[in-house]
């Protein structure tokens, strides 16, 4: 052959890999993007869209949503919808706890809804003292969820001094109680300020009105996905979340 018919064939065989490349890259972004892409469904009842696939749902309260009618959260079901779970605030800081927590936690109890308690973690303070003002006021029993750390702020502190608390907060609160706790945040913060040193811990991730799952690249056991929802027997707006897997997983991560 020719060396210019050589060189045109190799630049054609050349140009006819680069395309067949890039139509895989395409096509593998494509089914990537659809991976990740979530179908809602709204409920009017809920007020707001409710992602589809998922088959365990819950909420999360504090004092904001005032004095709850717990039997009428576990009797209201919409569709295929019915709330499960709930987690429920008790301490913040080092000396705090949330005025309706007593309550809530026998409430959520006795009428059979499945209950997580969860600290809202003040960066600046020392993490050991408010993992024990958490364990002073929980007693957490079989069929709980594990505790749960909310750190969303920095105040002020540090990226490193962050990290140091919060392992300490989650060191003892793992070590009193034997199991271990699941960290709530969102997206942004996860990455900017905790990151890999906690991928061991389950992930609770808040990320709203997105069609699309947490873009997150670590696993998660479970999304916050709205702030606005209606509940009965809950006179204020309610953040709703899903359980990433199936029941049998979900009663694996219970307290035993």
């Amino acid at each position: 052959m020719p060396p210019r018919r050589k060189k045109q064939l190799l630049r054609i065989i050349f140009l006819g890999s680069v395309l067949v490349f890039l139509s895989v890259a395409v096509w593998l972004m494509y089914k990537w993007l659809m991976y990740r892409q979530v179908k809602f469904t709204r409920y009017p009842e809920f007020g707001i869209t409710i992602p589809n696939n998922y088959g365990i749902h819950g909420i999360d309260v504090s004092r904001y949503q005032n004095i709850i009618a717990w039997e009428e959260v576990k009797k209201m079901k919409v569709g295929e919808v019915q709330l499960g779970f709930a987690f429920i605030k008790a301490t913040e800081g080092i000396g705090n706890m949330d005025p309706q927590f007593q309550r809530n936690w026998r409430k959520a109890k006795s009428n059979e809804v499945i209950r997580g308690a969860y600290h809202f973690f003040i960066a600046s303070k020392d993490g050991k003292m408010q993992a024990e003002n958490f364990i002073k006021r929980v007693e957490l029993k079989s069929g709980d969820l594990p505790p749960v750390l909310d750190v969303e702020q920095r105040f002020g502190v540090s990226r490193a001094q962050l990290q140091r608390e919060v392992k300490k907060w989650l060191q003892t609160v793992e070590t009193y109680y034997g199991v271990t706790p699941v960290i709530y945040t969102n997206v942004d913060f996860y990455k900017q300020n905790l990151g890999s040193d906690f991928d061991d811990y389950p992930l609770w991730v808040a990320h709203y009105y997105q069609q699309e799952q947490p873009r997150i690249g670590r696993s998660w056991s479970f999304w916050q996905h709205n702030d606005q929802g209606n509940v009965n027997g809950i006179t204020s707006k309610v953040d709703f979340n899903v359980f990433s897997g199936d029941s049998t997983t979900f009663k694996s991560l219970l307290v035993p």
